[in-house]
């Protein structure tokens, strides 16, 4: 859909997203974009990976046998969620909503971000009961009951998934593909060598 240029990586949530992470995100980092998938996630860590996305490009190593890139994404993300993205999913796409740069594109999650243990029944089912809840950095209970609102709603519909649409990832795709277009990012070319002489 792009020619390659741009990655995708899917956050599952728990420590699978973990292995996910370190398959699929260093081999993606000079691509011009790349699309955050945290739709299914049901929870788990999420602030490391967040931290390593937001990694911003500081410099640039230029040594005589070649060029040292560090490892951090320089491109444009967009993150995808959906109605059951929860728990660490919820604040996953919470803190990439906080980013002006980075649109949030699906379906709100599911708002249950509290952590909580899960009591058995006697039929084999389980009750969750919630041990705590997070706010936002003003301090109100938004995500808590009510979930993360996109910043542009797409749903998939079961005909678009029968015939073979993720409209999610189309729209993802699209935006994406638009910012890239309006101003590409990419790494600097070497500069001239300094003139060290007087």
């Amino acid at each position: 859909m792009t020619d390659g240029r741009v990655g995708y990586l899917h956050f599952p949530g728990g420590f699978s997203s973990a292995y996910e992470f370190i398959k699929y995100f260093y081999g993606q980092i000079r691509k011009e974009g790349l699309i955050v998938d945290g739709r299914n996630n049901g929870g788990g860590p999420h602030e490391m990976w967040i931290e390593r996305l937001r990694r911003a490009l500081f410099r640039v190593n230029f040594k005589r046998t070649g060029v040292t890139p560090p490892t951090v994404f320089h491109g444009y993300m967009v993150c995808l969620v959906n109605e059951y993205a929860g728990s660490g999913g919820d604040y996953f796409a919470y803190r990439f909503r906080e980013s002006a740069s980075v649109p949030v594109i699906g379906k709100r999650t599911a708002g249950a971000g509290g952590g909580g243990r899960y009591s058995p029944l006697i039929d084999g089912g389980r009750v969750r009961v919630p041990l705590g809840g997070g706010t936002d950095t003003e301090g109100n209970w938004g995500i808590e009951g009510h979930g993360v609102d996109p910043d542009i709603e797409v749903e998939n519909t079961p005909r678009s998934l029968i015939e073979g649409h993720d409209l999610q990832l189309e729209r993802a795709v699209e935006e994406v593909m638009k910012m890239i277009r309006a101003n590409p990012k990419r790494l600097p070319s070497r500069p001239p060598d300094p003139v060290k002489r007087k």
